[in-house]
């Protein structure tokens, strides 16, 4: 009889709505912590991975040797790898694809590279207006790689504590 008494004041008095309407006021009066994005940029992570690269040496050949290591190792099957052999015999890539909509961000692939070829760079604000266009080429790596190469050794360098 007691239970049942507690129960129907309970529903009767509407207490679970107060209570969610106290959480609503609180954080209606309370700081405000909007951030206008394109004018404020949000603090990032020294270890934050986002769009990836690919790498070149000092004298401009591309770093990636065909090893599929990476390919192999990504969880998501994002990454897809031809190679062919070259005339002094070494192996190269001659598609190196990244399907961005299967990727999920988990660094495997860099982690996997014996050569540094792909890494994370620290871009995080790109979009795709087509589902065609969201496979990365090897060219398109090869020039996020060109165009943010100081900021990717920067990057680097300060990930280089943590391991």
């Amino acid at each position: 009889m007691f239970v049942f008494l507690k129960r129907f004041f309970k529903s009767f008095l509407l207490l679970e709505l107060i209570q969610g309407l106290r959480v609503t006021m609180k954080h209606f009066v309370g700081r405000k912590i909007t951030i206008f994005y394109p004018e404020e940029t949000i603090p990032k992570s020294d270890r934050f991975r986002g769009l990836h690269a690919l790498m070149r040496y000092d004298n401009g050949e591309e770093r990636c040797i065909g090893c599929k290591l990476c390919e192999i190792i990504c969880p998501a099957k994002a990454i897809t790898i031809e190679t062919a052999e070259r005339d002094d015999g070494s192996r190269r890539t001659i598609r190196y694809e990244i399907d961005l909509f299967k990727c999920i961000f988990c660094g495997y692939c860099e982690e996997a590279c014996p050569v540094d070829s792909i890494v994370q760079t620290e871009i995080y604000d790109y979009c795709f207006y087509d589902r065609n266009s969201c496979v990365i080429t090897k060219d398109k790596l090869l020039a996020i790689g060109d165009q943010h190469k100081k900021d990717i050794f920067r990057m680097k360098k300060n990930d280089s504590i943590y391991r």
